[in-house]
């Protein structure tokens, strides 16, 4: 056997060692890092690339991040990337998704040749902008939003540049707390380069290559092969956003999908114009959520790489939300607008693969940014995407208090945000009844209280407040999220300045229900009201 042949032995031991690089990155970022949202939350993706910059594997990780990053490494690839670079960007129109998610991109090099790029992506809790964690509810254009850098030489040829590094920390809050999660980012991709290099020396050179082609063409195989089991045709579908911040009016995303045969288009034709608020999503935000849906309604198993997108391909009007031109606000585009995507996804294919579509689940990240505008070591800057259901499915019951769709964080422990942030939790746990009936109950959505100890802005970006989760099959809705300030119902998206002593409480949406609740069995009534998940 030539060293350009992989078995299929070889083949499954080799794609099981590049997805150990890509885990072995994560684990160092997770455990190098200093801010508790990447430490303990682990909002942070990591990826292996070849050198085309094609996706050979990737940590389970957040799904809006991974879908999104082939668009990171293209853009990079056009500023000649040498070895011993590293590339810093968080510019959503030049490879980005929203500013907090600063992404690195590594050229990996084996004996004086790129073999593959390795990437980083982490939110960081503040890149500056117009609110402490730079995630301003009423934001009309990107520099209100951060700091935006297009991809820039953080490291050229080993050696850092503290030039770009001095202009970063200067226009971000806790400086400290950045300088220590980029050192982490840069030390993820560092490891990478040290596993291909091992790979290299285990199989060759020729094979790791041939192997790299290899996974991506097994990948796109099985993932036709489900294709093909779709019935051919026309599948639409429709759902809204609650406002983009600065208007309360609801704002249309419509999605035709066409499967014909072994391929899947998605076109967005029908959706709203880029609108004035933060909302708007970069392309390469759609396009990660598409990729999240048809992974799931085909088989989950499949091994994520550029295999599995070559079948998709995803139409999007310039100019509209999901394609949005610069200066156009889009931090709550990746947060917010890709589940909402993601939700009308599903429901242009639950015709097609009713059996793998569930009811929705919170449609939303509830994300609560709660920071100091002091300066210095009195300054602090919290976030979270909170949790809440999921829909209702086949076989089984919607699972309670989990992050839904595209974003797969853990929660901040409350010991960890306690001794990190001057703030107090009063209350934490599931929101009884708040899932939708149905022979399998939408799962329960949480309910998060948090009293601020010192004065503070407050930001919420939310969905789901007023238009509820839809069950599927004659299943019931889930109850709509609410957001409250000292017992004050505030809309879904709002940023306001807070004194000491205030109490924000976040109570998240509950998931649809799948099927008729009569068919439910007496035994899981039962068991919810033992429980106490429902009355």
């Amino acid at each position: 056997m030539s060293d350009r042949e992989v078995d299929p032995v070889t083949l499954e031991i080799m794609r099981n060692q590049f997805e150990s690089v890509a885990e072995e990155m994560g684990q160092v970022l997770i455990t190098s890092s200093y801010s508790p949202n990447i430490k303990e939350r682990r909002d942070c993706s990591t990826a292996l690339f070849d050198a085309d910059g094609r996706l050979v594997a990737q940590a389970e990780h957040i799904p809006v991040h991974l879908g999104a990053m082939p668009e990171a490494v293209d853009t990079v690839l056009d500023y000649d990337p040498e070895p011993g670079d590293v590339f810093v960007l968080n510019d959503p129109f030049e490879g980005g998704t929203h500013l907090p998610d600063v992404t690195m991109v590594s050229p990996l090099s084996v004996d004086g040749e790129v073999l593959g790029y390795a990437v980083s992506r982490a939110h960081h809790a503040d890149v500056g902008g117009m609110t402490p964690g730079s995630m301003p509810a009423g934001a009309r254009e990107i520099y209100q939003e951060g700091l935006r850098l297009p991809p820039v030489r953080l490291v050229a040829g080993g050696e850092t540049n503290d030039d770009v590094l001095s202009l970063l920390l200067a226009n971000v809050r806790n400086p400290g707390e950045r300088r220590a999660d980029i050192r982490a980012q840069i030390a993820a991709n560092e490891r990478a380069e040290e596993r291909l290099a091992d790979l290299v020396a285990e199989h060759g050179r020729s094979r790791v290559l041939a192997a790299f082609d290899a996974v991506m063409d097994y990948s796109r195989n099985r993932v036709t092969a489900e294709l093909r089991d779709l019935p051919d045709g026309e599948y639409r579908a429709s759902d809204v956003l609650e406002g983009d911040g600065v208007t309360d009016e609801d704002i249309p995303i419509e999605v035709t999908a066409t499967v014909s045969g072994d391929t899947v288009e998605f076109d967005f034709d029908g959706t709203a114009d880029q609108v004035a608020g933060n909302v708007n999503a970069p392309l390469a935000v759609a396009k990660s959520a598409v990729y999240f849906v048809v992974r799931c309604v085909t088989d989950p198993e499949i091994p994520p790489n550029q295999g599995c997108y070559d079948p998709i391909s995803v139409e999007v009007p310039e100019g509209s939300l999901l394609n949005p031109d610069a200066p156009a606000a889009v931090v709550g585009g990746n947060v917010e607008t890709s589940q909402r995507v993601t939700d009308v996804v599903f429901a242009a294919l639950a015709d097609a693969a009713p059996e793998r579509v569930p009811a929705q689940g919170q449609g939303t990240m509830n994300n609560l940014t709660i920071g100091s505008r002091a300066g210095g070591s009195d300054g602090f800057t919290y976030y979270e995407t909170i949790g809440g259901g999921f829909g209702g499915r086949t076989g089984g019951d919607g699972m309670d208090g989990v992050q839904v769709g595209m974003t797969n964080t853990l929660n901040t422990p409350v010991e960890a945000l306690e001794a990190e942030y001057p703030l107090f939790v009063e209350a934490y746990g599931l929101r009884e009844g708040s899932g939708g009936r149905g022979e399998f109950r939408g799962g329960l959505g949480i309910v998060r209280s948090v009293t601020v100890e010192a004065d503070a802005t407050v930001s919420l970006l939310t969905e789901r407040r007023r238009v509820a989760p839809r069950g599927i099959s004659g299943g019931e809705d889930g109850a709509t999220g609410q957001n409250l300030v000292d017992g004050e119902e505030v809309p879904s998206k709002t940023t306001r300045d807070v004194p000491a002593g205030t109490t924000v409480t976040v109570r998240t949406p509950g998931g649809g229900g799948y099927g008729d609740p009569d068919d439910r069995d007496d035994d899981a009534t039962r068991r919810d009201r033992e429980d106490g998940k429902t009355e």
